[in-house]
């Protein structure tokens, strides 16, 4: 059987790092068994909906290299929704219920008091139909329910979570119909995943009751259910839900500078037992990923790992890979000189300055405005300029270490501390690597 995923957002916001690793998880497993990975927007609520939404999610997924395989919109199925509930109401598994929300909320207080568990105790069953008539004479319109079988076990080998049951009669019948003819999400998903041939469910560990739901749905419409696997959510680096992750966005990600590969890198293992590494060949993550290698624990995520797992991708990134985003003029030499400083591709702009210049320099006293200048006169160019240069210093001076290598670098570049000079100083070249010296060599103190 060719394993089908689906990743299936909702267009009324851009996507966070919790979707972000559901879609890699999806995409991975398809991926993994040379199967399809599905994109379903799930555009029933028309009133939160937004295609703008919608085109944040292609292009973010574009952005990730998660290119699914097909793409469906809720918002132009809702004729096999309509058919489904009618197929389920005459097969007495859907059921109108007329109680308001405000009358839900007492029953569900009331029963948490007492200690119970807050069920639906199913009373729209008892209404009769001149009890039925007489509300929506009254102007009250029903919402829909699906009844479950408390007759049927609700069991299922969780692909994270292992063997599964509930007791159908310890979960309230699921309202799959609002009063205004809207759908909610567990029958149109239910449908959908029969209609697109999806094999497996990979989610969060919140839909658990969901699926639970949902398994009858699957049965009561004649189908077999998909493999379901539930995984932990991710939580912040403080250790508990943070509001911080759902607003860290993949575009405020992408417009930061982090690479794409990164966040791949990280969440593609993050909450598993496989250490998380700087991985940016996608054949070598797909190798190794496993469900059994899911944890139960909430899965951390360090927005510093992931400056470190860029950093590290950054730093084995080939002038090939970056050519289009460099500044004008800066070669393949000038890439691996200033590659190790970076931590971002978008600060190379900064270090770029060192070469092109100006730089800004620091107080010199009497004695190293001195060295400097005697530095301009020895400066003589060949392949390798700054080791030359430091001999000749060495020699005529005697300074060795901090005092010989520090004031050559903060007069070449204004910094005390940087690329290699080595590889720096061919770069700057020698007409203007002396006039740099000269000018520190003259500056006021």
């Amino acid at each position: 059987m060719a394993v089908v995923t689906r990743f299936a957002p909702s267009p009324t916001g851009r996507l966070h790092v919790g979707n972000i690793r559901t879609a890699l998880h999806n995409w991975m497993l398809a991926r993994k068994h040379g199967g399809r990975f599905m994109l379903r927007i799930d555009d029933t609520d028309a009133q939160r909906s937004e295609d703008r939404f919608v085109d944040a999610i292609r292009e973010d997924l574009g952005w990730l290299g998660l290119a699914p395989d097909g793409e469906e919109r809720q918002s132009r199925r809702l004729a096999l929704y309509e058919a489904a509930f009618e197929r389920l109401r005459e097969a007495g598994r859907i059921y109108p219920a007329y109680e308001t929300q405000q009358e839900l909320e007492l029953r569900r207080k009331v029963l948490m008091g007492r200690g119970l568990p807050p069920i639906y105790d199913r009373a729209a069953l008892t209404l009769t139909d001149a009890d039925r008539a007489a509300k929506e004479a009254g102007g009250i319109a029903p919402h829909w329910r699906f009844r479950l079988d408390h007759d049927e076990p609700i069991a299922w080998d969780d692909g994270v979570r292992g063997a599964q049951k509930f007791d159908a009669a310890q979960l309230s019948d699921p309202v799959v119909r609002r009063a205004d003819n809207s759908w909610l999400y567990m029958l149109p998903s239910a449908v959908d995943d029969i209609a697109m041939g999806v094999t497996h469910v990979l989610r969060g560990e919140d839909h658990v009751s969901n699926t639970a739901v949902q398994i009858q749905m699957f049965t009561a419409l004649g189908a077999a259910p998909p493999r379901f696997a539930h995984e932990a959510l991710l939580v912040g680096s403080e250790g508990k839900l943070s509001k911080r992750l759902g607003s860290l966005g993949c575009d405020a990600l992408r417009e930061a500078g982090l690479e794409p590969e990164a966040l791949v890198a990280l969440l593609a293992r993050l909450g598993t037992s496989l250490p998380v590494e700087p991985v940016a060949d996608r054949a070598v993550l797909l190798e190794s990923f496993d469900l059994a290698t899911f944890g139960r624990a909430p899965a951390r995520f360090d927005e510093a790992e992931l400056e470190r797992v860029n950093a590290a991708i950054v730093h084995a990134m080939d002038y090939g890979d970056v050519a289009g985003r460099l500044p004008a003029g800066m070669n393949a030499a000038a890439w691996h000189a200033i590659r190790p400083n970076l931590s971002r591709v978008n600060e190379v702009g900064e270090w770029w300055r060192l070469v092109t210049g100006p730089v800004d320099l620091p107080q010199f006293d009497a004695e190293t405005r001195e060295y400097l200048g005697l530095a301009a006169r020895e400066l003589a160019w060949s392949e390798t300029p700054w080791a030359d240069l430091t001999a000749a210093l060495k020699a005529r001076t005697g300074r060795k270490s901090k005092a010989l290598f520090l004031p050559l670098r903060q007069a070449l570049t204004g910094r005390d501390h940087g690329p290699d000079m080595g590889e720096l100083l061919p770069l700057i070249g020698e007409e203007r690597a002396r006039r740099r010296l000269e000018r520190a060599a003259t500056a006021n103190g």
